[in-house]
């Protein structure tokens, strides 16, 4: 039995070494939204996608890539003069085609490969340039806010202005200068860059107005402008939209209270990327709740809670965009059990005998095992009588 007992040991030993040579899947591996995709879910690009459609372009920023797209927010659309807007939409494969192609530069460039001064030319054939300094990033006169956004076929970075290449605006010139300074990559070290941090990215990219009121409201301003870093699941205007009637007014109301747990419950300390989560995995929060994450085919989760943007990077953390509002779970009340006190029970043997009971009651079973013993006692003084009577005729 003992030989046997070891083989089967021996076996589960040889299996989990097997199993560990298989790779393991890494986190985060599903396959994430393209740029079209990506930019759907996001709620703030509606006019940079209904462009994209009217031109024509879907399949392109759909294709295998990968492409950078610097993408103007619907607020950046807005501050273009009316009859622009309405210029390009009524030339869709002229005029409005060549500016959104003025926002796509071929490859993949990370924030960290631009550097002061650099240029890249454009899917529409002109070139764009890069300022850096003083915590801010420029494309051309665009304010960077949010970047590195990946995509299953390229990279997005969010900018607060639409640019027009230099052929329409009249800097022919300019591009023409620019065209002639070869890209060139930047090190890690000359591309850092100043960044925006939690609050202040998440004011500027504008489709977090409920969000920013509320840490306004909960005065947690000062706490997510700290040193951190952390970690924000940030739910989107629509995600607020989505709760109850009077649900947002009520918690506005007691900023102290439930609405300072909710908004902590979506704060995780410390910097954790997409590529950190895997499937299964929970993480404290600063409410002091556990949040947990979902990874499959149709996308991440934490909670119920779907994440549709990740890894927007802060000079104090991560952003991550969710489309709703999680909630921390209800205390669980305490069972019974734990509110009594805990009494170790006094082994038999260290009982004395006035602490003992006078008498065990004993029912059912018990009576008929008392009677054995009393038979099995009577045997044994008959026993006892008969050997010492034999012994004493001997």
């Amino acid at each position: 039995m003992k030989q046997r007992a070891r083989k089967m040991f021996q076996a589960m030993i040889v299996f989990a070494l097997a199993l560990s040579l298989f790779p393991m899947q890494p986190a985060f591996a599903q396959d994430s939204a393209d740029i079209v995709d990506t930019a759907v879910a996001a709620g703030n690009f509606n006019t940079l996608v209904a462009a994209v459609q009217a031109a024509g372009l879907v399949d392109t920023l759909k294709g295998e890539g990968p492409f950078t797209v610097f993408a103007p927010t619907d607020e950046a659309f807005a501050k273009l003069p009316p009859e622009t807007l309405a210029a390009a939409l009524a030339d869709p494969e002229g005029l409005l085609t060549q500016v959104l192609l003025y926002h796509v530069v071929p490859g993949k460039v990370m924030a960290a490969d631009l550097r002061d001064g650099m240029n890249a030319t454009t899917a529409q054939g002109e070139a764009v340039q890069f300022t850096l300094g003083d915590g801010t990033a420029m494309v051309n006169d665009a304010n960077i806010i949010a970047t590195d956004i990946e995509t299953s076929n390229g990279v997005i970075h969010v900018i607060d202005t639409v640019i027009l290449p230099p052929s329409i605006t009249g800097a022919a010139a300019d591009e023409a200068a620019m065209a002639e300074q070869p890209v060139v990559e930047a090190s890690s070290a000359e591309a850092t860059m100043e960044m925006a941090d939690i609050v202040d990215t998440a004011v500027a990219a504008g489709n977090f107005s409920t969000l920013v009121a509320a840490v306004q409201a909960a005065g947690l301003v000062d706490a997510l402008k700290g040193e951190g870093p952390f970690t924000v699941f940030a739910p989107t205007d629509e995600a607020f939209a989505k709760l109850p009637a009077g649900t947002v007014d009520a918690l506005l109301a007691d900023p102290s209270g439930d609405l300072t747990q909710i908004l902590l419950y979506h704060v995780v300390p410390g910097k954790v990327m997409a590529a950190d989560l895997s499937d299964g995995m929970t993480a404290n929060t600063l409410q002091g709740g556990a949040v947990t994450f979902s990874l499959s085919d149709g996308g991440a989760m934490v909670n119920d809670a779907n994440i549709i943007a990740t890894d927007i990077e802060t000079s104090n953390g991560v952003i991550h965009v969710i489309d709703s509002v999680i909630l921390p779970p209800a205390a669980e009340a305490a069972p019974a059990a734990e509110s009594a006190p805990s009494v170790d029970a006094a082994p038999a043997a260290a009982m004395s005998s006035d602490q003992a009971p006078e008498r065990m009651p004993v029912t059912g079973a018990g009576d008929s095992q008392n009677s054995i013993l009393i038979v099995f006692a009577l045997l044994t003084v008959f026993a006892g009588l008969v050997l010492f009577g034999r012994r004493r005729m001997a």
